[in-house]
């Protein structure tokens, strides 16, 4: 599998890492931590040598019961910092983390690459015309509900068929509209509970039916912490064993919060997987 990015290939035959990048004062884990220019590329350039294939730029919290902002607020708090981070690093893949065809139009022409729309297409649906129109790689995420009450006691019959169906007819709609590069993501904690995400973990391998890459994105969520009954601050162990759960059952991208530790789970993954 491989994507194209600008006219550059990503090789997705071995498992890549999105770095995760919070430009939010409300983030569940690192919200208010990256506030000003300085700490934003230090941190970029510490996930880029730590080896992050891609860095995710989100300014819209989607944690559960995160509250609607103004879309001037958004494009506030991401647009400067994706073009202080393509003018510094400018051989660097960005993503966008957002649901709104403005933002995302507004983030590609200011040199993002990649749109990682966690509704889908289900909240705005434009963003399929915007993809296709900069024929960037598009992440379809599937979520059950909003995020303002996508916890609210979440019901599936069969999660794993009701999922990949969804994602399914999504696919087709926006491979109707003109896009190529598709990358599906389960919606890890998106409307569902501690033992839907464990059910998805164990069956990602039933995701492969779709034909796409894979991105997974655990990065220490209330499933890993609630579970452990601790908090996000000490939640990079666990995130590390679901990664690497994740990789073994068949998924090609990582989204994290800790791009070294999640590098090195890939290389010894890589290491077992071609030496038995």
């Amino acid at each position: 599998m491989i994507l194209n990015i600008k006219g550059d290939i990503l090789d997705l035959s071995s498992p890549k890492i999105m770095g995760i990048l919070n430009v939010t004062p409300d983030s569940f884990y690192d919200g208010g931590v990256f506030s000003n220019e300085k700490k934003i590329l230090h941190q970029v350039e510490k996930m880029i040598l730590d080896g992050a294939d891609i860095i995710d730029v989100g300014g819209y919290s989607s944690k559960p019961g995160a509250e609607t902002i103004p879309l001037k607020e958004e494009e506030k708090r991401v647009i400067p910092i994706i073009k202080l981070i393509n003018k510094t690093f400018d051989k660097t893949v960005i993503s966008v983390d957002t649901f709104r065809s403005e933002i995302a139009e507004k983030s590609l022409s200011e040199g993002a690459s990649i749109i990682n729309d966690i509704s889908g297409g289900d909240l705005d649906k434009n963003i399929y015309q915007i993809a296709n129109k900069y024929r960037a790689p598009y992440i379809m995420m599937h979520m059950k509900g909003v995020p303002s009450n996508m916890q609210h006691n979440p019901k599936y019959e069969n999660i794993n068929y009701e999922i990949i169906k969804n994602l399914s007819l999504k696919i087709d709609s926006a491979e109707k509209k003109g896009i190529s590069d598709i990358i599906i993501d389960p919606g890890f904690g998106f409307g569902k509970t501690i033992q839907h995400n464990y059910q998805i973990l164990n069956n990602i391998k039933l995701y492969t039916v779709l034909k796409k890459p894979i991105l997974v994105g655990v990065s220490r969520k209330s499933m890993i912490y609630k579970l452990l009954e601790s908090d996000p601050s000490e939640a990079l162990n666990g995130t590390t064993s679901l990664n690497t759960i994740a990789l073994i059952n068949g998924a090609n991208i990582l989204r994290v919060h800790d791009v070294k530790e999640a590098k090195e789970v890939i290389k010894l993954y890589s290491f077992l997987k071609e030496n038995v």
